[in-house]
């Protein structure tokens, strides 16, 4: 899992170009003509990456030879995820701004738009084989992404708001004898692993 970093600042140029706002003569905009401006200039500020667990299994240990393992992942809380983008730049929309914000990061997939819910799953399960021996631990997880931006486009006054979105939303599933790179899986480990253990270690 990629790295969280620390907050970020940084500029996007995407143009100023087919903004909506008509001018006079001596440049100024006419009155309520730049009230639409759709190729702007996003200002990013206090970017912030974070891992949430979002689900745990029961504890679990396996007896030497175990082969398989099939457990319900149970959710943590009734937390419900939604992207939220408050005072959306008029003739941009949420989506479009979730995008800008996606290309400053550099993601690999798009992050979430705007149509995307993550609910808890009451019957959520979880996989896996192999050579299991000792205890394990799993959990579901999700990649939060959060920043405030300053939309500025031809004549109109900078509008500023805020955006919440994620990267992705995964499972995870480790012996207790490694830690996981993931903030998500550390505090998953800690929650379920012996302590004494490499991911139980501060239990």
């Amino acid at each position: 899992m990629r790295g969280w970093g620390a907050a970020l600042t940084a500029v996007v140029m995407l143009g100023t170009a087919g903004c909506g706002a008509a001018a006079t003569d001596d440049g100024r905009s006419t009155a309520g003509a730049a009230t639409i401006c759709a190729h702007g200039t996003y200002q990013w500020s206090g970017i912030q990456r974070r891992q949430k667990v979002t689900a745990l299994a029961d504890p679990v240990t396996f007896p030497k030879g175990t082969e398989h393992y099939e457990s319900s992942l149970k959710p943590v809380d009734d937390t419900v995820y939604r992207v939220t983008v408050p005072h959306v730049p008029r003739g941009v929309g949420a989506a479009r701004v979730v995008e800008a914000l996606g290309d400053r990061l550099r993601t690999d997939e798009p992050l979430a738009d705007p149509s995307e819910v993550v609910r808890p799953e009451r019957s959520q399960y979880f996989e896996d084989t192999g050579d299991l021996e000792g205890p394990y631990y799993s959990w579901g997880w999700i990649g939060l992404v959060e920043a405030d931006f300053t939309y500025t486009c031809g004549y109109n006054a900078p509008v500023r708001g805020h955006v919440l979105t994620w990267e992705t939303v995964g499972e995870g599933f480790l012996p207790c004898s490694e830690t996981s790179d993931g903030a998500a899986g550390r505090s998953a480990g800690l929650r379920l692993c012996p302590a004494g253990t490499a991911a139980g270690e501060s239990a």
